[in-house]
């Protein structure tokens, strides 16, 4: 059944919901009644129970099922390395740098931090999760300390996690992505991939964006007023904010009696990133035919590697090795890594929830084909000279309206690469737009998982995190726009 303009109508509802209230659980959650309350045509009996069953067919999806056990564990992960003082040491380490440099230049640490928070952000480039995860609980008691706004925070860990994913595709981004060309018939997925990396504007300019601001201390916008708000009276957020997340999971009390030492912090992070490409060439290797040399094979099993399974490996090994580690120097015992375990899944749950409503308005959208109607209503006045500028705007909309860059990708995809064959358009400039569109959409958007996860890391109000972001990726996306533009029609 066909549903036309209705299909976009529950995601604008949910974002609009989102803004107006600023309960993203609520907003979610009537976005996913109200697209089965059209499915089962305006039946509120039969819409509410299709609802209830369609969270459920979210754990039927085993790639689903897997990220949401990897958003719980890395609670335990994150609690675990502020019990064995990881975090303390870590912080320990970057106030002693800090130190020096304020000694040399008044003012100068506050500006090292926010650059040093979105370096690691980049450098996490493995999985957007653990990118903005990491970053928010790592950092927020120093940009506490320094009197950064919370909405600060969230920003450089949203703007350093996608961006980065997308550009160096060695993880679970590029191996979905690099199936996805597959299933459209490109005859060399990994190389097609690399190549639109040149192309694709918008992360490059959103990581600028980043660290120009940073640089020049000129922030605009809501994020001025959110700047001016921590400077002038001390509140790292507004008075009636709230928080996605308890200030526990990112602030944990240490055990007492035990030396501060960083790398009971820095060893499983770097375990986990280390893994996600191992496990990516281990879920993919029986996949690929023989190739020429071990090098080639292992970069074909990347991109046939199952993300969400390398995600999962990666922080049960984490945590196994800092298990390991905390043993030995007899910082815990077995009950209390158990106890700990469970107490991190607990923190984590709110956000295991919002996954699971994310995926479920992904699955409704999907059965609305509200990504399909965007498309379709545009594809037929398409010149080549614009494709790639409406391709990015297209794929950045729908990524708005569902809240997810990933099932932008999985529609858009299918749409652009035959339109490019079409109209004779740059196969990798297409595919850029389509990818570089899904992380603007994704950027902007309420309803995103990834701008939920970054608000939840930094213990920030997630819609004024969207607030202040939102002036600084729509520059982005209107400097990517005008390149696709001229290059349309300039080459």
């Amino acid at each position: 059944m066909e549903y036309g303009f209705l299909s976009i109508i529950p995601p604008i509802v949910a974002i609009v919901l989102a803004l107006r209230t600023k309960q993203v659980y609520i907003a979610l959650l009537f976005g996913i009644w109200f697209s089965w309350f059209i499915i089962n045509d305006w039946n509120f009996l039969e819409g509410t129970i299709a609802m209830i069953e369609g969270m459920v067919t979210v754990f039927q999806s085993e790639g689903n099922t897997r990220t949401i056990m990897f958003s719980a564990l890395v609670g335990a992960l994150l609690i675990f390395i502020q019990y064995s003082k990881g975090v303390e040491g870590f912080i320990q380490l970057i106030n002693r740098k800090l130190i020096k440099l304020e000694d040399k230049k008044a003012g100068y640490s506050r500006v090292m931090v926010q650059v040093l928070a979105a370096f690691t952000g980049l450098l996490l480039f493995v999985e957007t999760s653990i990118s903005a995860l990491t970053v928010g609980a790592l950092y927020r008691p120093i940009f506490d300390k320094l009197k950064i706004p919370r909405e600060k925070l969230a920003y450089i860990a949203d703007a350093s996690s996608a961006p980065s994913s997308i550009l160096i595709p060695f993880n679970a981004w590029g191996a979905f992505i690099m199936g996805l060309l597959l299933t459209q018939g490109v005859e060399k997925p990994f190389s097609v991939m690399l190549a639109s990396i040149k192309y694709n504007f918008y992360p490059l300019l959103a990581i600028a964006i980043v660290f120009i601001i940073i640089l020049t201390k000129k922030d605009f916008g809501p994020m001025k007023k959110a700047e001016k708000r921590t400077k002038e009276t001390g509140l790292l957020m507004n008075p009636n904010s709230k928080p996605l997340v308890s200030d526990e999971i990112t602030s944990f009390p240490p055990k007492e009696g035990i030396q501060a030492k960083a790398y009971n912090m820095i060893v499983p992070l770097l375990i986990m990133v280390f893994m996600m490409p191992v496990n990516l060439i281990y879920t993919g290797w029986n996949s690929v035919q023989t190739s020429s040399s071990f090098f080639n094979h292992a970069m074909e099993a990347i991109g046939k590697g199952s993300g969400s399974s390398a995600v999962l490996y990666a922080v049960i090994t984490a945590l196994l090795v800092a298990m390991a580690m905390y043993f030995i120097q007899g910082i815990m015992k077995p009950k209390e890594a158990v106890a700990l375990t469970l107490k991190g899944i607990s923190e984590l749950m709110p956000l295991a929830l919002l996954m699971l409503l994310a995926f479920a308005i992904g699955d409704a959208c999907k059965e609305l084909e509200t990504g399909v109607y965007i498309a379709n209503v545009t594809k037929g006045w398409l010149s080549p000279e614009l494709l790639p500028a409406v391709v990015f705007i297209i794929s950045s909309f729908i990524a708005f309206s569902t809240g997810t860059s990933w099932g932008t990708f999985a529609i858009m995809l299918a749409i652009s690469i035959p339109m490019s064959n079409i109209h004779g358009a740059d196969l990798t400039i297409i595919v850029a737009a389509t990818l570089g569109g899904g992380v603007f959409g994704d950027h902007c958007s309420p309803i995103s998982d990834t701008s939920i996860i970054s608000s939840m890391a930094s213990a920030s109000d997630h819609i004024d995190h969207v607030k202040t972001q939102l002036p600084y990726a729509l520059i982005g996306g209107l400097i990517t726009t005008a390149l696709y533009v001229l290059i349309g029609y300039f080459g």
